[in-house]
């Protein structure tokens, strides 16, 4: 490979995450190697270092990015709880690779300052939909427990739904199944 190959790429960081997805989505995240990444962008083996440090530095990214995704997701489903689990299920299903990176800490470094703070406005667009619990629903004064009991049940739905673990009388269409799902614990 000649020296210049890597400079056809308009953002050569955008290709190799682009990749990287394409990689993980064939494959999962533990079989993505800088190196395929590379042969895929059809740039030197050691363009990807020189942009993201090594596999660990490609994960942060990834993770970082599938956050502020699904930060826009949630914060497009408003303060509507029902609307903002199922689009937390619309956005696991859409991207599935940065969701399979993002829920696994040991692929990537979560202590560093862009995941905090990524994490965060994921985290606040979704606790923002608590407010629309029904009255009852709620637990009055535990604003991050009722958050917390939201993301666990849209979270374990949308893995069972991606692992191809849920009956099929679920049905064949991810929103309509877990607007159900969500619907039935929450609204009478």
């Amino acid at each position: 490979m000649t020296g210049t190959r890597g400079y056809h790429h308009g953002d050569l960081r955008r290709v190799l995450l682009t990749a990287a997805v394409q990689a993980i989505q064939e494959a999962g995240p533990a079989a993505l190697s800088l190196r395929d990444l590379a042969r895929r962008a059809g740039v030197s083996h050691a363009a990807p270092a020189h942009h993201f440090g090594d596999k660990a530095g490609l994960l942060t990214a990834l993770a970082v990015e599938g956050f502020d995704l699904l930060a826009e997701a949630l914060r497009g489903a408003g303060d509507d709880l029902l609307a903002a689990g199922v689009a937390y299920v619309d956005f696991a299903v859409g991207h599935r690779a940065h969701f399979e990176v993002m829920f696994r800490p040991d692929l990537y470094r979560t202590d560093a300052p862009e995941v905090r703070a990524a994490r965060e406005r994921a985290g606040a667009a979704l606790r923002s939909g608590v407010s629309a619990l029904p009255p009852g629903r709620a637990t009055v004064g535990d604003a991050r427990g009722d958050a917390l009991a939201a993301w666990s049940i849209v979270h374990g739905f949308a893995t069972l739904w991606l692992a191809g673990a849920l009956p099929p009388e679920v049905g064949g269409d991810p929103r309509d199944a877990a607007r159900a799902v969500i619907r039935r614990l929450f609204w009478p």
